[in-house]
């Protein structure tokens, strides 16, 4: 049948079967969607395709400009080294002309008709993809035991799956990994051969009913070590250790991932940044929680949306930073959601399997009081990628503002053990500071408002929420001191202020909270 056949072209071969673009047998960086126009353009070689065409079967239903084509066809010439446009032809205003020779392949004739590695293909650099690219090494098995090689290879396989549902990460096939299984390698030629920049490798070793599995994240091109970390386990339900490890280092991973990208689009000019890069500069000042840092992120997201208006990523982030920037006071609310709004409804219209773009639409309904739309979009963050901090961190947040408290702190607690050592870990502590406060828990929430303010001591939130702490404690004077403090840095705090802008889910968890700040002092 049709949809089981992939196309060769001259040294290139498109496997639908694993959803990569090969060239004599090694993996060339394309995204989903630039694979997706290869496909159309290799099911029909020889023929003119007009660009309406092409939109129409490539994205179906959903509205996408002109641009995203040619981005696509942009990449796809630079993987396919097509710079002379010999391959794919540009037929001015009217769409593309595919030249090359194509030869439909059944999908189980692909294992036959692969040709073997050369020397040559060792040794072939691969570009890099428009964004972080990764490739999870086979595990080394250390134990002695060829019986364990199965619970390396599943740990290798899993890490694959679960770094697959972080969206903006570009990671390789297992089947392409795989092939250095059981070979001594070096890291910069793998990431070479594959087009990655960064490797993650570990090993497994068990000694009687003790198991230790290492892991680290290597930038391969620079050669640093970006994250390294041990587990030591009791051997009990092998499955269950394997998930719980695998869902460790996924979460703690993306983080570091970001950071180094951050770092890397620093370093580079303003003018010189793609979509990415931009997104990259834009999550460093995310994390920092202050309003100059925020003014910052909205301007690189800005520059992105604009450059790329179909870049998902840089949607969700922007409208995630508009409403933010409402909930704290530094742009007026009714004005920051309906900035905010247009850019999540574009991100969930691009990718509503993104979970940035889901949690950006939960905070925005979470903000308007829309309990239900807020809290369920939270949880699809988690459901598309159980391993991310964030989502957890999120719908905590959800949560803890409509009353849910022990849920609430379920979630924040579990992304602060996704992610112990996040840049984030001050909003893990805010869902549950919130949670804490609404159950009564006083003392708590004190103590987590503090931990949080250790780490951001500019955060209003938390101070607001040391202040209602305090006082609720009975320690009103150390509470009027403290709103004193705050309202230098924020002279708008109002009772009216945090009706409006702080979202208390229902009028009885609003007094409950307003409780704290006028006995505070707050007018």
């Amino acid at each position: 049948m049709s949809e089981f056949k992939s196309y060769r072209f001259g040294p290139f071969l498109v496997d639908r079967r694993s959803a990569c673009l090969r060239r004599e047998g090694v993996n060339v960086p394309l995204r989903p969607k630039s694979f997706d126009v290869l496909v159309y353009l290799t099911q029909h070689p020889g023929r003119l395709i007009p660009k309406a065409e092409l939109i129409e079967n490539v994205w179906q239903n959903l509205n996408v400009t002109p641009n995203s084509l040619v981005q696509c066809i942009k990449e796809i010439r630079q993987a396919l080294q097509d710079d002379a446009q010999a391959i794919i032809e540009t037929v001015s205003k009217r769409g593309y002309l595919f030249a090359s020779p194509v030869t439909a392949i059944n999908g189980d004739e692909l294992s036959s008709n692969a040709p073997a590695a050369t020397d040559a293909d060792e040794h072939r650099a691969l570009p890099l993809p428009d964004r972080p690219s990764i490739a999870v090494l086979p595990f080394d098995n250390m134990s002695g035991d060829p019986d364990q090689d199965y619970f390396a290879d599943g740990i290798s396989e899993d890490l694959i799956t679960g770094l697959s549902r972080v969206r903006w990460l570009f990671v390789i096939a297992r089947n392409s990994t795989f092939v250095y299984k059981g070979r001594a390698v070096d890291v910069r030629q793998v990431a070479s051969q594959l087009g990655v920049r960064y490797v993650l490798e570990g090993s497994v070793r068990r000694a009687g009913q003790r198991l230790r599995v290492s892991a680290q994240l290597i930038d391969a091109v620079t050669g640093g070590h970006h994250w390294a970390e041990q587990y030591d386990r009791e051997l009990g339900d092998i499955f269950a250790i394997q998930d719980e490890i695998t869902s460790s280092v996924v979460a703690s991973i993306q983080p570091r991932l970001l950071a180094a990208e951050g770092v890397r689009a620093f370093s580079r000019s303003s003018g010189d940044l793609g979509a990415w890069e931009l997104v990259a500069r834009a999550q460093t000042h995310v994390w920092r929680l202050t309003r100059s840092d925020n003014e910052a992120a909205v301007e690189a997201l800005n520059r992105a949306a604009e450059a790329y208006p179909d870049y998902a990523p840089a949607r969700s982030l922007l409208g995630f930073c508009l409403v933010f920037a409402a909930h704290n006071g530094w742009i007026e609310r009714d004005q920051g959601l309906q900035a905010a709004r247009p850019h999540i409804v574009r991100a969930i219209a691009l990718d509503d399997c993104d979970p940035w773009a889901q949690i950006a639409l939960g905070y925005g309904s979470m903000m308007e009081r829309r309990t239900e739309e807020s809290i369920a979009a939270f949880r699809r963050a988690v459901s598309l990628n159980p391993s991310s901090a964030a989502a957890h961190c999120y719908l905590s947040h959800g949560l803890a503002f409509s009353g849910q408290c022990c849920e609430a702190i379920a979630h924040g607690n579990e992304a602060i053990r996704l992610s112990p050592l996040d840049p984030d870990t001050a909003m893990f502590l805010g869902g549950v500071t919130v949670a804490n406060y609404l159950a009564g828990r006083y003392a708590e929430a004190f103590e987590t408002s503090e931990q949080l303010l250790r780490l951001r001591p500019g955060f209003h939130g938390a101070q607001r929420l040391r202040c209602a702490s305090l006082a609720q404690m009975g320690r009103v004077e150390e509470a009027k001191q403290s709103l004193a403090a705050v309202r230098l840095d924020q002279p708008q705090l109002s009772i009216d202020w945090i009706r409006s802008s702080v979202p208390y889910q229902t009028p009885e968890l609003m007094e409950r909270f307003l409780e704290g700040m006028r006995k505070a002092g707050l007018t």
